[in-house]
């Protein structure tokens, strides 16, 4: 069900468009380009205007009334949509494929994969975009010479000719390939595609999202490359090595890597077209918090990889977090941008983290373009542990988040909250970031929800600006022992109410020594211990390696049981934009606002309410003479907030 409500030989088609930093006008890609600069020429929309913004369309994909409220509130509506051969393309949590006229809003098709809702199977399912390929040798007007593709929830691919919505019929079976996850599932464990993949050449190439710490030899991670065309297998890349004569196996000792699974990319690939790149941002190795059955760096998980794309050879890669126990998985999407340095112009490409830490190389050997120091960092683990004995600080740009927590940092509404945040410190085992996980419980600050997550950031390629939101929040990980082959309480994977991820998460990790239990450090009346603003919209120089602006990031308004709209940053999902208007815009939080602010300065120009949780990446393009500014708004299953089903589109007032 659905309305609209209106005011007023094979080629990727990039259309010739370099990772270099030129973006196109009509955001064709996740990112904008595959360069994933989240970056638009389009200055209509500017400074001295964007407080005359007034919706122009509303599009409901009535998913909440097809799915029912249980199956809703599981789904999180991160879709950011995509224009793709004249239609702006949606995809929904459940994989159903829209595409809508971009300037009144009206549906044009739909294509649904999967009719009948299968509660069993989807868990926390998304759908973060989709990715487009041409075939030019296909005269015009022809069934899939513009095609859409992309994964979802049930670990398939499918292709669909991008006017009409149709299956195309020469992809896989039927225009659906069912990719295989290596071995039947348990009933806590799930594998599906949660972004878009990257399309180079006449490759796509998906990633995939896999339940954390449910087992310890958890699914594969393979990365898959897959033929535009046909949907044959055309590579592989695992990022555990799996062969002997990989340099990368030594990083793994007592040959662990033969039973580890996991350190997947669950989050978006970026492509360097004209060089044949792209860049990996992998994850932990399985399990997330206990590395006793994987002693050793474990390479190359929590790793930047670039791969040729054309075969899914390793160019080069570089390893953020040595033997992960803080699943600080490489979240965001790499961003590739030309950079000026003493002289001339760097090829770069940008990594964010989970810590809050920002790394940048040159994406075409992989040489840090700021020194990278080997810290040493707590040991004294479990019983059974293997450590690290130093991580990887980038010398520049600074942290954008606090490197760890002390009960100095304890903060309360009231002194007696503060009080009580200073004696759960002092009661858990806290220290610089990478302490350890215990059987205390550890304080991880940056939590695991980051720092920087999925959300990731943008960048203004003409002054070399990053703008990135971050979550400042501390978390807690207890480990809990528990006796080989013991079943029950804590051995399946169990979300606390409305898989609400402040109320605590308890992984199974299966194989392993010890389950684990992890919340939010919070105060009795519910606020994290440390000192607001929670979350904040920064500007950083890449260029020199500095912050320029630093920013409060949403209003706790909607948590506190009087509405006082105070900002000192709120939970979110979802990253910013940045415009030639001089503008950056950004949703993401739980209070239901959209907000633009001033690039050079962090001043706050514009907001409005939504009327769901804005908990995804907005869009711009230019249609009809107007710049359009989208949003999909429908809530978030992980942080709660209003639901909903919206996409909704902003433009200033048509000219007669």
């Amino acid at each position: 069900m659905s309305r609209a409500r209106t005011r007023g030989g094979w080629l990727t088609a990039a259309l010739g468009l370099l990772a270099s930093g030129a973006c196109a006008d009509d955001w064709s890609w996740y990112g904008a380009t595959q360069a994933g600069l989240r970056h638009s020429a389009l200055a209509q929309i500017d400074r001295a205007n964007v407080t005359e913004l007034e919706v122009a369309w509303t599009y409901r994909t009535g998913e909440l009334e097809r799915r029912g409220e249980q199956l809703g509130r599981a789904a999180s509506f991160e879709n950011t949509p995509t224009l793709v051969d004249g239609s702006l393309v949606v995809c929904t949590p459940f994989g159903r494929v829209i595409a809508l006229d971009p300037v009144s809003g009206r549906e044009r098709w739909v294509f649904d994969p999967n009719p009948e809702p299968r509660p069993a199977q989807a868990k926390l399912p998304k759908c973060r975009g989709v990715a487009h390929a041409l075939d030019e040798t296909l005269p015009e007007g022809a069934a899939c010479r513009h095609r859409i593709i992309y994964g979802n929830w049930d670990f398939a691919v499918y292709a669909i000719d991008a006017r009409t919505g149709r299956r195309c019929t020469g992809f896989g079976d039927d225009g659906r390939v069912a990719l295989d996850p290596g071995r039947a599932l348990d009933a806590d464990e799930f594998i599906q595609i949660p972004s878009p993949p990257v399309i180079v050449g006449d490759v796509a190439v998906f990633g995939s999202s896999i339940s954390d710490s449910v087992r310890s030899d958890a699914l594969s991670g393979r990365v898959r490359a897959l033929d535009v065309r046909t949907g044959a297998l055309r590579w592989e890349f695992d990022p555990v090595p799996r062969d002997a004569g990989d340099p990368a196996m030594r990083s793994w000792h007592d040959g662990s890597a033969a039973h580890a699974g996991a350190a997947n990319v669950w989050s978006m690939i970026a492509a360097d077209e004209a060089r044949d790149l792209i860049f990996l941002p992998t994850t932990s190795p399985s399990p997330d918090y206990y590395g006793g059955d994987r002693p050793g760096d474990n390479r190359y998980a929590n790793s930047l990889v670039a791969l040729r794309a054309s075969t899914g050879e390793i160019v080069w890669h570089y390893q953020t977090t040595h033997h992960d126990l803080w699943d600080y998985d490489l979240p965001a999407q790499p961003i590739l941008v030309d950079l000026p340095r003493a002289g001339t112009t760097i090829p770069a490409v940008v990594q964010l983290t989970k810590q809050g830490l920002v790394f940048v190389f040159n994406r075409e050997t992989g040489e840090p373009l700021f020194p990278i120091e080997e810290r040493p960092v707590p040991q004294d683990g479990v019983d059974g542990e293997w450590l690290a004995p130093t991580q990887p600080f980038p010398s520049a740009p600074p942290p954008l988040v606090a490197q760890g927590v002390t009960p100095d940092d304890a903060w309360g509404f009231t002194f007696i909250d503060r009080w009580l945040c200073r004696r759960q410190i002092e009661s858990l085992r806290h220290g610089p970031v990478y302490t350890p996980p215990s059987l205390a419980g550890t304080i991880e600050m940056p939590a695991f929800v980051g720092g920087a997550n999925w959300s990731g950031g943008a960048v203004d390629p003409a002054s070399g600006l990053l703008y990135v939101n971050t979550l400042h929040v501390p978390g807690v990980v207890k480990l809990v022992p528990r006796a080989p082959e013991s079943q029950g309480a804590g051995d399946v994977l169990e979300f606390g109410p409305e898989i609400d991820v402040q109320a605590g998460v308890r992984f199974p990790q299966r194989g392993s020594r010890y389950r684990v239990e992890t919340t939010l450090l919070a105060s009795p009346l519910g606020a994290p211990c440390t000192e607001p603003p929670w979350a904040r919209l920064s500007a950083v120089d890449l260029v020199h390696g500095t912050i320029r602006w630093q920013v409060p990031l949403g209003s706790i308004e909607k948590m506190l049981p009087v509405p006082i709209p105070l900002e000192w940053g709120a939970p979110f999902g979802g990253g910013p934009i940045v415009t030639a208007g001089g503008l950056v815009f950004i949703a993401a939080t739980i209070d239901d606002k959209l907000r633009a602010f001033d690039a050079e300065t962090g001043a706050l120009r514009w907001q409005t309410d939504l009327p769901a949780g804005g908990q995804a990446t907005p869009m711009t393009y230019s249609a009809g003479g107007r710049q359009f500014l989208v949003i999909a708004a429908g809530g978030h299953a992980l942080f709660g907030g209003t639901r909903g089903d919206y996409v909704i589109a902003w433009a200033l007032p048509a000219q007669d």
